[in-house]
């Protein structure tokens, strides 16, 4: 089927992209201009805006009834926190995974919560007594308004999600058996990644379970030694005259000299599972499926992780996407491209004209391209394939700067999802949910800042009483953290969360303001992957203002600590009510500053220490696997001519073998060279004994792999990475225990207590 010349015109003339940057950075400028004026003419004293302020102030002094606190005595004001909690904890008992009527009734219970809360914190807590107060309360206001939208939205998306794992078994009977077998194109683009993780991705694809399907590599770096590995591994080499729109431009020029009926997409480091095409391409027995995504996981720890010493506890900042917002977004019609590890139809793709090169985000334009032309979007919620982390804090600021760079440039292209003819009302909310979503940045800074306001201005930016806290504020946060967890299938709890995007919410929310202002000024940064590194290194760049932000938050600390003993009562009393009514105020003020410079505090040392990269000397990623192994040393000195032992972690450069016998040397400063047979793979490789231990009574060895021939190192790397079912969902830590985890962090930091790396602190992934 040869693609049209007016589809090869349209993907030759994409790069001319309508934009209406004017448009969206008016409005914003608009709106921050109009912000200002009323501010000054408010700190002017003359005029309507301070007469209005005034009235506003008046009404919030006296709230409606129903948003009055009842009265209750003594400990009865806990009452509607300890039955809604109860309610949620009796549900998530019923049912531990959230499913069906459980899920409709806790995210029922939460969305009344949420408007409850609004409600009381809109008419009932803003501090407009003055314009300096009422600045920072409506600014405090304005940024918590900003993430409970997102969280909102999301929560009324949670009333439907869709599991698609039995059509997926349905659909694969038709592959399996034969009756359903379209040509598959596999594309496999690349700009600079390491031959050593290209080789293994190819071998991945090559080892699908299909037989009507075409690799290619796409060199857009024009190596020479990457030429060499497509031929020596049997799979076509395609390089093209320029670098024009990066990888979208690379996928499209592919597109443009292909045939096939559908089109998978693997980034370098991606490795499928032996059976990613026999689960995904059934579902194109439907004319109207146009795209399949599934999830991206990884087989090494993300940078965070590592660096907290947690690999082995923490998932990847990813599962929450994959695991809760990718569900929710398949029943609302609005399934997420991401990138990779998806397969889309040649047709569909065609009537769109080819991969979006509009923005740095090519995946989800194009999959919003295809929404708007009525096709569906798949998301099959199963681990068929896997890639590498970033590696290190650097890599990982480029790869969500990026994302975000590249989705907010929704606003300024043809491809906006608020805005392109053809979607739902529905697919619309989902989608703007996600856009809202990287503006919560601006807010994650506020709230560094906003304690800071208590202290050095003696600010008091919610007004309120202990009585409505306890009876607004408490029911809706207690039963939030109970079920935050819970909601998103225990892929993090909402300490970690915080830690995740504190993290990098200064430049996240500098990008955000950078795009809206200037959408198009920095080009496509590709991720680095397949590093290695032998000492620590701090990231100052992303470090100073955090840095800073510790710094004065520990000022203001001691600062309201001592402002609460003064006020509290080693000063002079009041000397008439007005004064009392005003110091009890302020003294509140600084009890909740303090409380919450405390907690930004902790938060604000952890991410200091995330910064500190961990040595990760070895490039190859170890996986905790069981096979059964025969080493034969090759030495006449010892009482056995071969010992036998299970394997405890694997990886391409070695093994670990628990010998199950005795008599085998305590290594020293001697090496010994041996044969290794795993007998489940009937595979043998030759390498050299580099260290012996003693663990649990049994001597473990440590062998490193001698160079291995290419049809050795094909099997090698099925083992470990193509077998279907291997990548296995991890739980996060619930909230109790991400506490105790952070406090010991703090407490007991990795570069002070862990200066030793091992093997099995680098990279371990369950096998």
């Amino acid at each position: 089927m040869a693609i049209s010349q007016a589809v090869r015109r349209r993907l030759k003339n994409r790069g001319r992209r309508i934009v209406r940057p004017q448009a969206a950075t008016l409005v914003l400028v608009s709106v921050v201009g109009l912000s200002a004026a009323i501010c000054a003419a408010w700190f002017a004293g003359e005029g309507l805006i301070p007469r209005l302020f005034e009235q506003l102030n008046t009404l919030q002094k006296v709230p409606p009834w129903w948003l009055q606190v009842p009265m209750m005595a003594g400990n009865y004001i806990f009452v509607p926190t300890v039955l809604l909690l109860i309610i949620a904890l009796g549900v998530m008992w019923i049912s531990p995974q959230p499913r069906g009527w459980a899920r409709i009734v806790v995210v029922s219970v939460l969305l009344a919560l949420t408007v409850r809360y609004i409600l009381w914190r809109s008419i009932s807590t803003l501090n407009l007594a003055d314009p300096t107060n009422g600045v920072f309360s409506l600014g405090l206001f304005f940024l918590e308004m900003l993430m409970m939208g997102s969280s909102t939205i999301q929560l009324l998306l949670m009333l439907r999600v869709r599991d698609r794992q039995e059509e997926a078994d349905q659909n694969a009977i038709a592959v399996i058996s034969g009756q359903f077998t379209p040509s598959v194109d596999v594309f496999i683009p690349t700009y600079n990644e390491p031959e050593f993780v290209l080789r293994r991705t190819i071998i991945g694809c090559q080892a699908m379970d299909y037989d009507n399907k075409q690799i290619y590599l796409l060199d857009d770096t024009h190596r020479p030694e990457i030429r060499s590995l497509a031929a020596e591994l049997g799979c076509e080499y395609m390089t093209r005259p320029d670098n024009r729109h990066a990888k979208a431009g690379n996928l499209n020029y592919a597109f443009a000299q292909t045939h096939s009926d559908l089109i998978v997409v693997f980034d370098a480091d991606f490795i499928p599972t032996r059976n990613f095409l026999t689960r995904t391409i059934g579902f194109f027995q439907a004319e109207q499926v146009a795209l399949v995504q599934t999830p991206q996981s990884f087989y090494n720890p993300d940078p965070i992780a590592r660096n907290l010493g947690l690999e082995n506890v923490l998932t990847s900042e990813e599962e929450v996407f994959y695991r809760q917002i990718q569900p929710i977004r398949d029943a609302a019609g609005s399934v997420i491209c991401s990138g990779t590890s998806f397969v889309v139809r040649r047709t569909a793709l065609e009537a769109t004209g080819g991969f979006v090169t509009e923005s740095l985000s090519e995946d989800y334009f194009t999959g919003i391209r295809l929404s708007a032309q009525g096709y569906q979007l798949v998301y099959l919620d199963e681990k068929l394939s896997a890639g590498l982390a970033a590696d290190n804090m650097a890599a990982h600021a480029t790869q969500r700067l990026r994302w975000a760079r590249g989705t907010l440039q929704a606003f300024f292209i043809e491809s906006n999802p608020l805005t392109i003819r053809g979607l739902t009302p529905l697919q619309r909310l989902a989608h703007l949910e996600g856009l809202l979503h990287w503006f919560t940045s601006l807010s994650r800074v506020g709230f560094l800042v906003m304690p800071l306001a208590y202290s050095f201005l003696s600010v008091i930016p919610v007004r309120a009483t202990e009585e409505q806290l306890l009876y607004f504020f408490l029911p809706y946060y207690v039963v939030q953290l109970s079920v935050f967890s819970w909601l998103n299938y225990r892929s993090r709890s909402a300490l970690l969360s915080d830690i995740y995007s504190l993290v990098l919410a200064v430049p996240l929310a500098w990008t955000v303001i950078q795009v809206m202002l200037n959408p198009f000024s920095r080009g496509f940064n590709v991720t680095p992957k397949g590093t290695s590194s032998d000492r620590y290194s701090y990231n100052w760049n992303l470090a100073i203002p955090l840095l800073a932000f510790f710094i004065i938050t520990a000022i203001s600390l001691w600062r309201n600590l001592g402002m609460c003993m003064i006020k509290g009562g080693w000063a002079a009393a009041p000397i008439d009510p007005i004064e009392a009514l005003a110091r009890s105020e302020s003294i509140k003020g600084l009890g909740i500053g303090w409380l919450w410079s405390s907690y930004n505090l902790m938060m604000l040392s952890i991410a200091l220490l995330i910064l500190m990269d961990v040595p990760r000397p070895d490039p190859y990623d170890w996986f905790d696997l069981r096979r059964t192994v025969q080493i034969t040393p090759h030495t006449s000195h010892l009482p056995h001519p071969t010992f036998w032992g299970v394997t405890t972690m694997v990886s391409e450069g070695g093994v670990e073998v628990a010998l199950t016998q005795t008599g085998f040397p305590l290594l020293d400063s001697n090496e010994i060279p041996v044969t290794v047979n795993i007998l489940e793979e009937a595979l043998q490789l030759t390498g050299t004994a580099i260290r012996t231990d003693i663990q649990d009574e049994f001597v473990t060895v440590r062998i490193q792999f001698d160079a291995i021939p290419g049809t050795d190192h094909r099997r090698l790397v099925e083992m470990l990475f193509c077998r279907p079912g291997q990548w296995k969902r991890r739980n996060s830590p619930g909230e109790f225990r991400s506490l105790l985890l952070l406090l010991g962090i703090v407490l007991k930091p990795r570069i002070l207590f862990d200066q030793g790396v091992d093997v099995r602190a680098i990279a371990v992934a369950k096998g």
